[in-house]
This record gives structure tokens, sequence and C-alpha cells, in this order.
């Protein structure tokens, strides 16, 4: 299977193309690179001339519709997996015009380019094509003390990032429902794993916490959030594409509720005993102004993609903090890069910048 993967140099979309390329399938990564996009993650690929013979980078913005119709016409996919978005609440805060021009803009684009090329298909290819939408939880809003999201939840997004990518989950579904595009949407829970860009929680944690610089936790850390591992997710991800029903929608959680100060504290322990250092690393941890519109909790139930597709995490959450935190010990090279110049782990998201 050919199979263009949008965002594909991205933490999500890297995992999504390592897999698939080591499953056998043929894939083109369309990709900005945009400053979360590094082709550093792609390296088993890119350095295994097996693997690198079955894989293809362009680079190119889905919100450029005729860098989009190139990809499609030179590499004539039978799915497509758009996973391309900027992706960080805080900086959405800071910048929502380049949420709304890249996940929304962005996603009509690479929707109507995908039209446009699958309806030109013969009869056979028409039938096989799919378009996998890769969203969030976070469109759903915040939940109380109990219950969890499911795939009938109506939406409520509380933050320009959430409010963007539900406008893209809606396009997609209309896209299918109108014109009769051969889509399916997935909405995950918060990821974590290796080659997160460092601004995120779990990362960003790992690195101040080993460099001794203050972790700053927003409010009092009460935010709870359910973790999924990323491998997981891709895995996930694999299976709705090559099984899931047209038109569907598939919730992904891990099943990993935790709220934000138990897992920067869980951060620092496994930091502490894999790099002892002259003190306990949550003495480093500092509470700090909360962001603007936090959402209190998310939690998914997966039951569907449990019972119809068969998947479920292969990872707990203490077995994929622990393979997560020993990642980034491990692969200094990696983050320095990011760390030199492009994002040095300052708050995000205070409102003056938007």
């Amino acid at each position: 299977m050919a199979v263009l993967v949008t965002g594909g140099a991205g933490f999500v979309g890297s995992a999504v193309v390592r897999q698939l390329v080591r499953a056998g399938e043929r894939v083109a990564n369309l990709d900005a690179l945009t400053y979360a996009g590094n082709l550093d993650s792609l390296r088993e690929v890119t350095d295994d001339l097996e693997a690198a013979a079955s894989y293809a980078f362009v680079r190119g913005d889905v919100a450029d519709a005729p860098a989009v119709r190139r990809a499609f016409e030179a590499h004539r996919p039978d799915a497509v997996v758009h996973l391309a978005a900027e992706s960080h609440v805080d900086r959405s805060i800071d910048g929502p015009g380049d949420f709304v021009r890249t996940n929304v803009v962005g996603t009509f684009v690479v929707l109507q380019e995908a039209l446009r090329y699958w309806r030109a298909l013969p009869a056979e290819a028409r039938a096989r094509f799919r378009f996998l939408h890769v969203s969030t939880d976070e469109v759903f809003g915040s939940l109380g003390a109990e219950g969890h999201f499911t795939e009938a939840t109506p939406y409520a997004p509380n933050s320009p990032y959430s409010a963007t990518k539900a406008g893209s989950d809606h396009l997609v579904r209309a896209w299918h429902h109108t014109y009769g595009l051969p889509a399916v949407v997935t909405n995950c829970s918060n990821n974590y794993g290796p080659y997160q860009f460092p601004e995120k929680l779990i990362p960003l944690v790992t690195l101040n916490a080993l460099e001794g610089r203050p972790l700053p936790v927003y409010g009092r850390g009460e935010q709870v959030r359910d973790w999924l591992f990323v491998e997981d997710h891709a895995a996930a991800l694999r299976l709705v594409l090559a099984r899931g029903a047209v038109g569907e929608t598939y919730a992904i959680g891990g099943h990993n509720e935790r709220r934000n100060l138990d897992v920067v504290g869980a951060v620092c322990d496994l930091v502490d005993e894999l790099r002892p250092g002259a003190r306990p690393r949550r003495e480093l941890i500092t509470f700090v102004a909360d962001r603007p519109g936090h959402d209190r909790r998310y939690a998914i139930d997966a039951s569907k993609v449990a019972r119809e597709l068969g998947w479920a995490p292969a990872e707990s959450f203490e077995s994929g903090l622990r393979r997560t935190v020993a990642w980034y010990l491990e692969n200094r090279w990696w983050w320095e890069r990011v760390r030199s110049g492009v994002y040095r782990g300052e708050r995000l998201g205070r409102l003056e910048a938007a």
C-alpha cells in the first residue's frame, strides 16, 4: 500500500511513518518542517537502505494547494493519514492565526486535493482508498470529576487549538457525507514518548530535571489527562486505516488518567533513579500561574476501537514513562539540536503575544 502521511516529521507522524515502513508499506511524507518538524526523528528509516527505498520526503505546506496536488500526483497514494497540525495549546493562545491556517485551511486544502484525486481513480482503487484524519480529545472540552469522552460526546472546544481541530473534524465529516470521500476520524488522548518536541509536559520536565532547572506546574497541578504512549497510538491508527469503517469515528485512549502534578513527580523520580543528582528533583517543582481557560480533565472511553478492531495499548503509564524518560536521557543528540536555538523551554501561552 502507498500511504501519503501529512506531518510525518512531527511527533505522532514520525511514529506512524516508522511503523508503516517497518510493515512494508510505501510512504510519502509531506511536511513543511515548521519548528516541531524534525527529520532526525526518521533516521531509523532514512539510514536503512532497504527502508529508505520505501520512503520519500516531500517538503510542502498543507495549506499550499499546488504543493499538495503535486504530492498526490507524484506518489499516487492508496490512503492518506492526515496528521499535519499545529498542536500546542500554549502556542495557540499566543498565535491563533497559525492554527487557523494549518488546522482549518490546511485540512480544507488536503480534503479538496484528496477528493480531486479520488474521483479520478479507477473504480477498484476508489473503493480501496481511505482518508484518515487524526484529531484530539480536546475538541470535546472539559470533563467533570467522572465520566469519559466517547465518539458521541458533543463538541465543546475551549482553546484556539481545540477549536481549530474541531473545525477540521467537521470538514472531514462534511466531505464524507456530501461528496462521498471515504474518510475516517480518530480522536486521541494526550500522547507521550520518544521524539516529542520539548515544549510538551513530559519531555520539558525530563530535560529541566536533568539540567536542574525549575519544573513549572500550572496552577496546583490538579488537571487530569489520559496518557497514551505514542507507539500504541500509531499502532491504533494503522488498525483504523486498515479495518476502520468508512464514515466512523474512533476514540483512542491509554486508560491512564493522571494529575499533572503526579506526572511531574513520576518523571522526577525516574530521573533521580537513572541520573542521580545532588538533591531530589521534586524540589525543583515550581507552581506558576495557570494557563488561561485550562480544561480540568480529559478521559477517553476507547471501548469501540477495542471491540471492533481489537486494539489495546501495549504500555502501561509506568512502563511507557520509563521508556520515554530513558530515551531522552540516552539521546541527547536529538534534543540538544532542538534546544540549541528553536526552543529553550521558555513559558508560552501568557496571552501577551495574542
